[in-house]
């Protein structure tokens, strides 16, 4: 009767600890299908809609792994639904935002929200679990839960977006936050593990320091230019930061990361995974998303329709990837999966066009989807399957932390290019057209922010009918820009995304000839190390 008991609590806590987890990765992706609504509504440019995506994963991969050592150190609870709390209130300023200004500083305070509570579920799940084979389904679940979350961000959005507004998005971010809170405060324990733990503020300043210059730097850098000596100052700034924190963390008896695993091959092939997999997976949540709303014309409800294939290939992969997981095959899944992910990455870019159909993309997107869902739940079983059950928490944040910064620099490279793409298209057309300056950056103002035009660009009412005729030959060449942009986004992330293929077989086959050689010693080396 007691064991019943216990199970039943437990998981009762780890049905509260999945709804919270799923609530903040599903913030990564569900905003990728509203932009062209906010864009409208907003007066929002590209560079804008790249802020938006990127606020809420750089302030999440930025604190996560503090979030981490602060649950340790205050009370897992406490800081889990402090994060909670935190994640509404930005939820609630985003939904009520006035300006792009507003939102972004919503989607920002978001990200720290969801930076304090994600660790605390892995931390949580150890307590909950004494048992080995329990806490092992447990973490499975959690692994696929997480993945499962990006992909049903598009298909959640494409609903709202279909009734509603982008408010709704956020709406949706704020009841369902609600409910996470009050059913945490009734259903999760309270631990802690103050014992060998310390705040490590110069790491966490270094490195935050080093990836937000980084960030800045690219995006700034699409229409200041990266020869402009401020975005060149940015870059070596960020070099620099990166140093100090590599040298700080070398030193701290308890680092925000610990260096040291990534002499582990598992677990510093599968944070290299994680980082490659989150850039092509937003290479098509971000950039396909946009294309479908502003070039194909999509709804809200087709969008979500053509994402269900690729939803559904996630969540079954992610299922068989766990059951047939283990130490020894994780190198030849991450083949597959970045095989499969990569291979459906560029067959993507070789139907995309203003009237692809839902049937094509379906097809497309199921295999893409199915080898994220299988490289999604792979890192995370593989890191924590590197380290000792202690060492789970940390283990998991950090791969998730490379998980968003995945995403965050996906977003601001591969948005360098297709924003690079189109504004050079346009002002190439509008060149040959040789139309009047000021009517030049008048139309393209208006076409990279939904529609709206520029308060400091006047142009005279005779001017505009004069020119009337050739907005749909400019137009035409920004959505051929923008395509092309795409086109190369897609290209990138895809080649990305077979590069680690190859270069994961490349190891497999080395391991797998030392293995041959010496077996205990390679076993010894790679996966019973503690």
């Amino acid at each position: 009767m007691f064991g019943w008991t216990a199970r039943k609590v437990a998981g009762q806590s780890l049905a509260v600890l999945c709804v919270i987890l799923f609530l903040t990765f599903l913030d990564n992706t569900v905003v990728s299908v509203v932009l062209a609504n906010v864009q409208s509504s907003l007066a929002a440019g590209v560079q804008d809609l790249q802020w938006i995506v990127d606020a809420y994963m750089l302030a999440f991969a930025v604190f996560m792994l503090t979030g981490g050592t602060l649950g340790d150190l205050l009370g897992r609870k406490k800081v889990m639904l402090s994060g909670v709390g935190l994640f509404v209130i930005g939820s609630l300023i985003a939904m009520l935002a006035g300006s792009v200004n507003e939102l972004i500083i919503g989607r920002v305070i978001m990200g720290l929200g969801a930076a304090a509570s994600e660790p605390g579920t892995l931390s949580m799940i150890r307590q909950l679990y004494p048992d080995n084979h329990a806490r092992a389904k447990a973490l499975g679940i959690w692994a696929a839960v997480s993945g499962i979350a990006l992909a049903f961000g598009p298909i959640i959005g494409g609903i709202i977006i279909g009734f509603s507004s982008w408010r709704g998005v956020f709406s949706f971010g704020v009841i369902f936050g609600v409910i996470a809170l009050i059913a945490g405060w009734i259903y999760l324990p309270e631990s802690s593990d103050r014992e060998g733990r310390k705040l490590d503020l110069l790491g966490l300043a270094s490195g935050g320091l080093s990836i937000c210059a980084a960030s800045v730097a690219v995006i700034l850098g699409e229409n200041d230019g990266y020869a402009s000596p401020h975005i060149i100052s940015l870059f070596i700034f960020s070099f620099l930061a990166m140093i100090a924190f590599i040298l700080i963390e070398r030193k701290r008896p308890d680092p925000v990361l610990p260096l040291a695993l990534f002499k582990k091959l598992d677990f510093a092939i599968a944070n290299v995974v994680a980082f490659c997999a989150n850039f092509g997976i937003f290479a098509v949540f971000f950039f396909v998303a946009l294309y479908l709303q502003f070039i194909a014309g999509f709804s809200g409800y087709k969008i979500a329709l053509a994402f269900i294939s690729m939803t559904v290939a996630i969540v079954l992969a992610a299922l068989l990837a766990g059951r047939a997981y283990s130490s020894e095959r994780t190198l030849q899944m991450f083949i597959l999966g970045s095989l499969l992910s990569g291979g459906g990455t560029l067959a993507l870019r070789q139907i995309i066009r203003p009237n692809v159909t839902v049937f094509e993309l379906t097809w497309v997107l199921a295999i893409t989807g199915f080898g994220f869902g299988i490289l999604l739940v792979t890192m995370t079983s593989s890191v924590l399957n590197t380290v000792s059950s202690k060492r789970s928490g940390m283990a998991a944040s950090t791969v998730n932390t490379f998980r968003e910064l995945g995403g965050v620099f996906g977003v601001a490279a591969l948005g360098a290019v297709v924003n690079a793409q189109l504004t050079s298209g346009m002002v190439s057309r509008l060149r040959t057209l040789q139309l009047p300056t000021n009517f030049q950056s008048f139309v393209i103002y208006a076409i990279t922010h939904g529609g709206h035009t520029p308060q400091n660009l006047h142009v005279s009412v005779a001017e505009l009918a004069q020119h009337a005729a050739l907005v749909g030959s400019v137009t035409q060449a920004a959505y051929d820009a923008f395509g092309q942009g795409l086109h190369i986004a897609l290209y990138i992330a895809g080649l990305l995304l077979l590069l680690i293929s190859a270069v994961t077989l490349a190891l497999y086959l080395k391991t797998s000839q030392s293995r041959k050689l010496a077996p205990s010693h390679w076993l010894k080396e790679h996966f019973l190390s503690p």
